[in-house]
């Protein structure tokens, strides 16, 4: 069965449904280690709003099209520690986890990416226990080029490279 997806950049008032999402500890396993608090939720939507004023980048709603379901977000952002990079992300409920939604969710921010910009790597970065993250980011051809901590949180970081060799 293919869901079909949707993606819609977060606007202030989708705050709710945001919390709804990363208060659950399931959800943020991988992500932070546990849910996060109101204000926790509140401070990361701020940061949120702030990169959505990008016309083209930010963190969107992953939307089930027939049902409207929120079933989850995923990022296409500038990686904060090297703009020249673009960086991947999502987060999905518990009960999707498994149903190929991660595929349909990568290839359209890669997508996205090789719109915005065709020669630009992009990376992204999972917890180093989340080998479905692994698995689906190799299948894309992402290589692991780092295994560490990094901001007191256990790290992998995977990099897709697209620059054209000169």
């Amino acid at each position: 069965m293919h869901n079909t997806l949707v993606f819609k950049k977060y606007l202030f008032e989708d705050f709710d449904s945001f919390y709804d999402l990363v208060k659950e500890d399931d959800v943020m396993k991988y992500i932070t280690g546990k849910g996060l608090s109101d204000e926790q939720a509140k401070r990361k939507f701020e940061s949120i709003l702030q990169l959505n004023q990008d016309p083209d980048l930010g963190y969107f709603k992953v939307i089930e099209a027939n049902t409207q379901k929120l079933l989850g977000d995923c990022k296409l952002v500038n990686y904060k520690k090297d703009p020249t990079v673009f960086e991947i992300g999502y987060l999905l409920r518990q009960e999707h986890w498994g149903k190929g939604l991660g595929t349909q969710i990568c290839e359209s921010m890669l997508a996205l990416a090789t719109a915005l910009n065709p020669d630009k790597d992009v990376i992204g970065i999972i917890d180093p226990d989340n080998t479905a993250s692994r698995r689906l980011l190799s299948k894309f051809g992402f290589k692991s080029f780092f295994v560490g901590i990094e901001d007191d949180i256990a790290t992998e970081k995977l990099i897709l490279k697209r620059t054209a060799a000169k």
